[in-house]
């Protein structure tokens, strides 16, 4: 693979951002915010029409029975706005949930005030089409079944495709959230026949926060008229406007957009999900090798590792605190993420963005200097966390 030769070191000393997004972006993805777009005018009604018709060529074949409605707001306005829009009011929601987004879209419900039925896995493992198969069967009353398809609390690559084999066996409706993967590794309709997915414009498309998308079968959005509990998260209302006007209904946010359509062409030049996704898992594999040399843990088994985010256990030494390390990292010019486990304490690092596996070996190097700087002589983990996850994985 040829990488684009966009990657390269963040302008003016940023520092790496290793995060599931926002993310470091390119120069040229930075550039194209400094001009002021008219939210009415005809070249920023042509952006928005650019926008939905690329986004669905990343769907696969099939595309034509669907369509790309974008939404103002971060990821979460956008699985608000698609559980709040075409699930039913009488309807109900099976929640597939291994980390902290799957608990939120069950509070997202809470919240909407409609069913749904939560099948937590905790941390370390992923959803099974028999399981599910097994709860539809005895909840005829569920309607759509949610899934997560990277869970980047953890790092878990649920088995997407197998669940909605089984969901759709059983002749109910599949919804994806695909906020940290949409981009790098396939999601093609004619596989998962979903009837909805969102995704946001700060992840594996690496573009900038302000907006994210749902694609949808255009007779689901038709048919999810009335259904919002929200004036502005309706997704009928918005694609409606949309289609007969070619403007947002509310103020849209212009340099988002912008920045939006440089990098969707920067991901078509890098070979597209295809491309985009071998770059991904070069990182992550260059960067897994070297923190496992250093002694670091995987919170997971290799075949459970997303080419997203992986997450570490934190080391036992009594010497390692995590705040520390992660100044020594960030004078090293690298900015990781805490962890978001119940369990144990661990810490994040992110594969995507502008990055490429010299960046990733650059990052080992960092996590050797701050150990040495911080006197810690093992990174091994907790021997309770190891257990942890061997009791919880078997």
């Amino acid at each position: 693979m040829t990488l684009p030769a966009k990657i390269n070191p963040p302008k003016l000393g940023e520092p790496y951002l290793l995060t599931p997004g926002p993310l470091t972006t390119s120069y040229e993805t930075k550039q194209a915010m400094l001009r002021d777009w008219g939210s009415w005018d005809d070249d920023f009604r042509a952006m928005t029409r650019s926008l939905r018709s690329q986004l669905l060529k990343l769907i696969g074949a099939g595309a034509e029975e669907y369509d790309c409605v974008p939404i103002q707001g971060s990821g979460s306005y956008c699985v608000e706005a698609m559980l709040g829009s075409f699930v039913p009011r009488d309807g109900k929601v099976l929640v597939l949930a291994n980390g902290a987004y799957g608990l939120r879209a069950a509070q997202t419900m809470e919240y909407l005030g409609r069913a749904y039925t939560l099948l937590d896995k905790g941390d370390y493992l992923p959803p099974r089409g028999e399981e599910v198969a097994a709860i539809l069967v005895d909840d005829t009353a569920i309607s759509h079944v949610l899934i997560i398809h990277c869970e980047t609390s953890s790092g878990i690559l649920n088995p997407v495709d197998e669940i909605a084999d089984a969901v759709h066996a059983a002749g109910r409706k599949v919804l994806i959230d695909s906020m940290s993967a949409f981009g790098a590794i396939p999601l093609e309709v004619q596989k998962s026949k979903y009837t909805a997915m969102v995704s946001s414009a700060n992840k594996c498309i690496e573009g900038v926060p302000g907006f994210g998308f749902v694609i949808a079968r255009k007779d689901e959005i038709e048919a999810a008229k009335g259904n919002s509990h929200s004036l502005s998260l309706d997704v009928h209302a918005q694609w409606a406007t949309m289609e007969k006007t070619g403007q947002w209904r509310f103020t849209p946010p212009t340099h988002v957009v912008a920045a939006f359509l440089e990098a969707l062409k920067a991901h078509a030049q890098e070979g597209g999900v295809e491309g985009r996704g071998a770059r991904y898992i070069r990182n992550r594999d260059v960067m897994v090798e070297g923190m496992r040399d250093l002694g670091f843990e995987t919170l997971l088994a290799n075949r459970w590792l997303s080419p997203i985010i992986v997450t570490f256990f934190c080391p036992a030494d009594e010497a390692f605190a995590f705040d520390e390390f992660y100044n020594q990292m960030r004078e090293r010019g690298f900015i990781i993420y805490p962890g978001k486990l119940t369990v144990v304490d661990s810490f994040r690092i992110g594969c995507i963005g502008q990055m490429d596996e010299h960046v990733m070996r650059q990052v080992v190097e960092a996590a050797r200097d701050a150990l040495a700087v911080m006197g810690v002589r093992s990174a091994a983990p907790p021997a309770k966390a190891l257990e942890e996850r061997k009791k919880l994985a078997a």
